[in-house]
C-alpha cells in the first residue's frame, strides 16, 4: 500500500515574503507537491489564479485534495516544470506574475519506500519522480558500462570513490542483477576502503544521489526551467527557487547571475559595444536558508538554499 501523503514546506515564509503575491495576479508552482506554498500563495493573493505543475502523479493527486477549496483558481498538470511554456500556450496564459520552484525530492517520495529513492528500507531500485517514465535506477546500475557509472557517480555525487564503486557493480552484476536498495547501499559500503567510511552520512548517500539525478534528469530540467521561467514573466514577476543540494544552487547563482548582468563586454574595449542590459535584479544576494527552529522541526530544511530575482521593466 502507498504510504500517506506527507509533505512539509519548507521556508514558507520566506517564498510569501520573496515573491509578495498580490490579488487578482497569476502564480505558477512548477512543483507543487503537497501543495503547501501553493496554498499559502492563494491565501494571500485574494482572486488570483495558481497553475500547479508536477511529474509526480501522486503529488498531483495530494495537490487537488489540499487546493479543493479553491476551486476554478487553479489549475493543475501532469508536467515537469521544464515544459511551463507549453502549459501557458495550451492555457492562453501571456506571462505570470510570479513563480516557485522548490527543488529536490519531497519527503513523501523519499518516505515511500517502494519508490526507491532511500535506503532506509528495502525496496526495488527505482528513484522515478515520474513513475510514467521508463528508465530506472535498476536499469542504470545493471546496464551502463564502468565508465558511464564512473562519470555519474563524480558529476551529480561528487563521489571520491567513483571508480572503485563503478568497478565493484560491474563485477557483482556479472554474478547476478542488482535489483533492490539495500543490495546497493551494502555494495557502496564495501567498496570503500576501510578507514574512509564517512561517520555523519552512510557512504551510499552520494551514490544514490547522482543516481536519482541522473535517472530524472534533474540538473538538465533545472537549467531549462530556470531560464524558460524568467521569460515567462510579466514585467515586475517574480521568480522564487529552492534548491537542496549544491550542484542545482550553483546553477540557479549562474542564471541569475548572468541575467541580472549589464554590459559583457571584454575589459579592455573603451566602450559598451554588446548593447547587453539586465533583464532582472537579484531579490537575494547571498541564498535565503532556514532558521535553527525550522531545521528542529523540519531536518530536511537543513540543506534548502533559496533564491530570487524580479524581472525588470
Amino acid at each position: 500500500m502507498a504510504a500517506e501523503f506527507r509533505h512539509q514546506s519548507v521556508l514558507a515564509q520566506e517564498v510569501l515574503d520573496l515573491l509578495a503575491p498580490r490579488a487578482n495576479g497569476i502564480y505558477l508552482d512548477g512543483t507543487v507537491g503537497g501543495a503547501g506554498h501553493a496554498r499559502l500563495i492563494l491565501e494571500a493573493a485574494p482572486g488570483s489564479r495558481l497553475i500547479g505543475l508536477d511529474r509526480d502523479p501522486a503529488a498531483l493527486e495530494r495537490a487537488a485534495e489540499v487546493l479543493a477549496s479553491f476551486e476554478e483558481r487553479v489549475t493543475l498538470r501532469h508536467r515537469n516544470f521544464s515544459e511551463a511554456g507549453e502549459v501557458l500556450a495550451e492555457l492562453g496564459i501571456d506571462g505570470l506574475d510570479g513563480i516557485l520552484l522548490d527543488l529536490g525530492v519531497s519527503s513523501h517520495q523519499l518516505d515511500t519506500a517502494d519508490r526507491g529513492f532511500s535506503f532506509r528500507a528495502d525496496a526495488p531500485l527505482d528513484m522515478r519522480m515520474d513513475t510514467t517514465e521508463t528508465l530506472t535506477a535498476a536499469e542504470v546500475v545493471n546496464t551502463a558500462g564502468v565508465e558511464e557509472l564512473i562519470r555519474i557517480f563524480r558529476e551529480y555525487g561528487e563521489e571520491r570513490w567513483a571508480g572503485r564503486i563503478a568497478r565493484r557493480i560491474v563485477k557483482v552484476r556479472s554474478e547476478r542483477p542488482i535489483s533492490t536498495t539495500m543490495e546497493l547501499a551494502e555494495m557502496v559500503r564495501d567498496a570503500v576502503p576501510k578507514g574512509h567510511v564517512p561517520s555523519r552520512i552512510h557512504p551510499a548517500t552520494r551514490v544514490f544521489q547522482a543516481l536519482r539525478i541522473h535517472v530524472n534528469r534533474e540538473l538538465e530540467h533545472v537549467r531549462s526551467g530556470v531560464q524558460n521561467a524568467i521569460e515567462l514573466l510579466n514585467p515586475g514577476g517574480r521568480l522564487a527557487v529552492i534548491s537542496f543540494h549544491s550542484l542545482e544552487d550553483r546553477i540557479v547563482k549562474r542564471i541569475f547571475q548572468e541575467q541580472a548582468q549589464g554590459c559583457i563586454c571584454p575589459p579592455r574595449l573603451p566602450v559598451c559595444v554588446c548593447g547587453h542590459v539586465p533583464r532582472v535584479d537579484l531579490l537575494t544576494r547571498k541564498g535565503i536558508r532556514a532558521s535553527e527552529s525550522e531545521v528542529e522541526t523540519n531536518p530536511r530544511a537543513r540543506s534548502a538554499v533559496l533564491r530570487g530575482v524580479l524581472r525588470r521593466e
